[in-house]
């Protein structure tokens, strides 16, 4: 198989990262970048060298493969559109905005036989990638994942922001189906929730604490996993791994084995990028399949419904005095 013909659906903060991995990515030819902002496209398309459009129907057997970086809304149509053309899709995290639009590019994809991969770029971290090797059955689950106001992806809210990631983490670790769940959060400093905290029980007893805000004034993301006779611990965003396992010795005395690790910097995005590409070429089924991506959307979207259910139990005056000084500062500490 020759280059793989690719283009960039959205080329503005997080797509023109894809398009640059794209273009010098070895097997691959990125034929065109495309943004309904012309100026963005055009940018973009002559640092790299490629054509820049502003209507992706105007690709419709141009490429082979696309890699679609739209908001959320928009996921459905321009990924139902490639695979309709029989076109390979990688698509950002979430998925879709519903669990309707979600089943609808799965079963498209499996007719048509073509790649579907979703982006939970936390896969690809290398200390991530080794605690999800490593763990067995965990028995709690705690991950922070913190970040400052950005103006940008408002249009979903942190849980489908950030925490969909360490979801998509726990899910991936978990062992039995999900029991119960609690979950609260609140608007802040959008008209979205901005900061959310969710405890899940698995039917196995196993239990996670998750917090995702992007409201903070630094920024965490680490995950802490607990099971039989060993502790876990990771912090993705400087790729430092930490186990420490229990030996019980004949008499009954206790050991600790410490195996504490840095990982050296990689790249993430290029990673996973890479692997839809080696999906697409060999006809493999990619790390993050759609129905992984289903799932943690699913879970996601009941975080969200018990979250609204809460704030209609409690609501929230937020033309109140600290809110408005918060939305004044930007930050919370």
């Amino acid at each position: 198989m020759g280059d793989l013909k690719v283009a960039v659906i959205g080329v503005g903060y997080l797509g023109r990262f894809h398009a640059e991995k794209l273009a010098r990515m070895p097997g691959v030819r990125l034929v065109a970048v495309v943004d309904i902002v012309p100026e963005r496209a055009k940018e973009v398309g002559e640092r790299l060298g490629v054509a820049s459009l502003t209507d992706y129907r105007d690709l419709a057997g141009e490429v082979e493969a696309v890699s679609v970086v739209v908001p959320t809304r928009e996921h459905f149509s321009v990924g139902r559109f490639f695979l309709e053309q029989g076109v390979h899709v990688f698509v950002e995290k979430p998925i879709t905005a519903t669990l309707e639009e979600a089943d609808q590019l799965i079963e498209l994809a499996g007719e048509k036989n073509l790649v579907l991969q979703v982006g939970h770029i936390e896969r690809f971290n290398p200390a991530v990638a080794e605690l999800l090797k490593q763990v067995d059955r965990p028995l709690f689950v705690e991950a922070h994942r913190l970040s400052g106001f950005k103006e940008r992806s408002l249009d979903i809210d942190v849980v489908l922001d950030l925490m969909i990631h360490d979801l998509d983490i726990v899910l991936t670790m978990a062992r039995a189906p999900l029991k119960t769940l609690h979950a609260v959060g609140v608007p802040v400093l959008s008209d979205k929730v901005d900061i959310a905290s969710v405890r899940l029980v698995f039917e196995d007893g196993s239990t996670a604490n998750l917090t995702a805000s992007r409201i903070s004034l630094r920024a965490m993301r680490r995950i802490r996993v607990f099971a039989a006779g060993r502790y876990l611990a990771v912090d993705s965003m400087t790729r430092n791994f930490l186990s420490v396992s229990r030996l019980v010795r004949p008499g009954g005395q206790s050991t600790f084995i410490p195996d504490e690790r840095s990982f050296p910097e990689t790249d993430p995005l290029y990673e996973e990028l890479k692997t839809f590409v080696q999906a697409v070429k060999e006809g493999q089924e990619p790390p993050v399949s759609g129905r992984e991506g289903r799932e943690a959307l699913g879970l996601a979207l009941t975080i969200l419904n018990e979250i609204s259910r809460h704030l209609q139990e409690h609501p929230i005056p937020l033309n109140d005095p600290w809110i408005q000084d918060l939305k004044a500062t930007s930050v919370l500490p």
